[in-house]
């Protein structure tokens, strides 16, 4: 179990640990080819990790036998493991796009040979990737919500979490907090899931190890974890009481921890709001979505002021050409303490299915990890 003076120093030896003793590296050492070292400070070039499967030299995730649930109370056994998505399904899939159009990839390719941009650029990115590799006392937890669906929750809360687990050395946990049919494995690239939020919560205790825990959770790229809230049943529920105690005990595990909750005001989402360190609230780059976001952002000005100050909203542009003036809209919104980004729109996102990050449009990765770094830097006010 972590101690109180290095606990992302005991965290990592233990996963190093097993990877060792399997004859494997540790995950941390497991990033792209070709990218630099992500202690150095500089970025790699490309933007987030991929969230797609466990990368080769990645430990093998542990299963628990049966009988192994200390919290469980009565023996439910061990649960299936699911496809993520039905495999006459991924038949229908298409070859997935770039996020920009060839010819804007290549003319940006000829702005970088003839300009002297590309320097600054390389040092603002870099500056980036400091702020993102700050250390932490304590696990830091940011929730990522919004006001109805279809605005781009759990498409964020997979940016955030895959920039995260790029850029830092410890471990990096995503929770779905989400079980009405989240799309958050899909958007990481799971291939199957067992066990889940509500799972979890009967069984993990003060006691266990790193490795323990790990092998509940779904291991993605990066010395990243996915811990989902369904198996994509229909009629999964997850109360308060179990979120508190997975985010409890899991905390002291994980350097940070991005949480894709519930729309609001679902009591899950509202508790996940509170006992976080920072807060995304996404919403679409709309005049419905930013006068209902507004009107949420104006109630919580009755809230403690570091909620609000503690508050990113992300406006999500669906569409290549939004029908709003975002600036002006970005200003209404920012009148009430909150802070405002916009996530750009990309043919690859719009597109669905699981995200891969060399297919990102370059103002779309850039927007993703100026979003992390303001986020955690955010995390980093609050104790």
């Amino acid at each position: 179990m972590p101690n109180a003076d290095n606990w992302q120093g005991d965290v990592l030896r233990d996963l190093g640990g097993a990877a060792q003793q399997g004859g494997q590296r540790p995950v941390a050492a497991a990033h792209d080819v070709g990218a630099p070292s992500r202690g150095s400070g500089a970025p790699a070039p490309g933007g987030p990790a991929q969230g797609a499967g466990p990368g080769p030299g990645a430990p093998q995730r542990q299963e628990r036998p049966a009988s192994y649930a200390p919290g469980a109370g009565p023996h439910r056994g061990t649960p299936d493991s699911l496809p993520v998505v039905d495999g006459a399904l991924t038949e229908a899939v298409r070859k997935p796009r770039h996020g920009e159009p060839l010819v804007s990839r290549a003319a940006h390719a000829v702005r970088r040979i003839v300009s002297s941009s590309a320097a600054r650029e390389v040092a603002e990115i870099t500056r980036t990737a400091e702020r993102l590799q700050q250390p932490v006392t304590t696990g830091r937890q940011i929730a990522v919500t919004s006001i109805r669906g279809g605005a781009g929750k759990s498409t964020v809360a997979a940016l955030l979490g895959t920039t995260y687990a790029h850029y830092r050395q410890d471990p990096v946990l995503l929770v779905e907090a989400d079980p009405a049919l989240g799309s958050l494995p899909l958007r990481l690239g799971a291939q199957s899931l067992r066990w889940t939020t509500g799972d979890v919560a009967n069984i993990v205790e003060p006691q266990m190890s790193l490795l323990d825990v790990t092998g509940y959770l779904v291991q993605l790229p990066d010395n990243a974890w996915l811990l989902p809230g369904s198996q994509g049943r229909i009629g999964a529920m997850l109360d308060t009481r179990a979120y508190e105690r997975v985010m409890v005990s899991l905390r002291r595990y994980f350097g940070v921890t991005v949480v894709d909750c519930e729309t609001l005001p679902a009591e899950v989402a509202r508790v996940a709001l509170s006992a976080s360190q920072a807060r995304v609230l996404t919403a679409p780059a709309t005049l419905e979505g930013v006068t209902s976001t507004y009107n949420v952002l104006e109630w919580m000005k009755g809230l403690p002021r570091h909620v609000i100050e503690g508050t990113v909203v992300v406006l999500t542009e669906q569409t290549p050409r939004a029908g709003l003036d975002l600036d002006k809209a970005a200003q209404k919104l920012e009148s009430t303490g909150a802070g405002v980004q916009v996530l750009p729109y990309d043919r690859h996102l719009a597109a669905g299915g699981a995200i891969r990050t060399e297919l990102l449009a370059r103002s779309t990765r850039r927007a993703a990890t100026q979003l992390a770094a303001d986020v955690f830097q955010l995390s980093q006010k609050r104790r």
